[in-house]
């Protein structure tokens, strides 16, 4: 049987331009010697217990092309893992303290999709040049802070995952906070909540007894979002039901970005315990999907999936939650 079709994710990825800042060390505001108050705190942190789990897929779900559907026994050390994304509220924090200034703002500008965008807004701006994916627009002045670009805020979405956040911007945060993002194992081990093989961090149906437990698309994608399960973008970082683990929005709402670089054929053949990915790589794995993965288009809101993209990326679908060594 040939393997289905892989279509690309509902994301975007930044354009290569010479010049541009394209790696932490070159472009993102070095927090130096500046440290979180909360430095090294395990506060908003759950500890994962050291033991084996199955990762990967053999559903029919899965995309082959992606390098998920193999399941491998992985062995892990106990590590913590935030039960939340980084927040509005935790990265104008770290902002305010060191003066990061993210890469979204470095470029002036990152990818808004269409639905979320005034239609006066809408007038003023074209599509960027991505084929595929005409729904994402280039908007002059999105960043973390100003996420549907001027005219808009995150004055009431402190609580609400910061997005527009490159994975050279989350590595920042990182540092200050005495945290590093998680790898794909650990993220993946601490999504499954203590559940085996299963599609969804809850099990294997999505609307267990008809009720939602994750912020996907809902309607006509990319046109019409119905909203049945509360939200068009993204949700608050605390929402819906916590897995076994006491963890939030592990699928949907906002991608999440993790510390390896993506291959798909690296996983299949690697086998030792605390997997750290290749060495070297061009894009850096994601996970989890967003509120615009819809069934018909992008299923990655599965705890299995992965995709990537480039470091210096910045959507506002984007965002990552930390870990720390036990």
């Amino acid at each position: 049987m040939e393997p289905k079709p892989n279509p690309g994710c509902c994301m975007p990825t930044k354009p290569s331009i010479t010049g541009e800042c394209l790696a932490v060390n070159q472009c993102s505001e070095d927090p130096g010697s500046k440290r979180s108050p909360h430095y090294g705190s395990h506060e908003g942190m759950v500890l994962i217990e050291a033991g084996s789990f199955l990762m990967g897929t053999d559903s029919d779900k899965g995309w082959e092309a992606d390098g998920e559907k193999k399941v491998i026994e992985v062995y892990m050390d106990p590590y913590w893992i935030s039960r939340c994304c980084v927040t509005n509220r935790e990265f104008g924090e770290f902002v305010d303290d060191t003066g990061h200034v993210s890469e979204a703002e470095q470029f002036g500008w990152s990818y808004v999709f269409h639905i979320l965008l005034q239609k006066s807004v809408l007038k003023r701006i074209k599509p960027q040049n991505v084929q595929g994916l005409e729904w994402w627009y280039g908007v002059e002045g999105a960043y973390w802070r100003k996420p549907e670009g001027p005219g808009s805020n995150v004055k009431k979405r402190m609580d609400y995952p910061a997005v527009h956040i490159s994975w050279s911007d989350a590595v920042a945060y990182c540092q200050w906070k005495g945290n590093r993002l998680p790898t794909e194992a650990e993220w993946e081990k601490a999504a499954r909540g203590g559940l085996e093989q299963k599609i969804y961090p809850w099990g294997d149906e999505l609307h267990p007894e008809g009720k939602h437990r994750c912020n996907i698309w809902q309607g006509n994608f990319p046109l019409a979002n119905t909203a049945e399960d509360g939200h068009v973008g993204p949700a608050p970082a605390k929402s819906f039901r916590a897995n076994g683990f006491g963890m939030y929005n592990l699928v949907g709402n906002v991608w999440e970005w993790c510390s390896d670089w993506f291959s798909p054929n690296w996983r299949l053949t690697h086998k030792e315990p605390n997997p750290q990915g290749p060495d070297t790589g061009a894009r850096k794995v994601m996970k989890g999907g967003s509120y615009l993965c819809h069934d018909s288009y992008c299923n990655r809101y599965r705890v299995a999936s992965r995709t990537s993209n480039t470091p210096d990326s910045s959507t506002g679908n984007l965002g990552f939650r930390t870990a720390m060594d036990a």
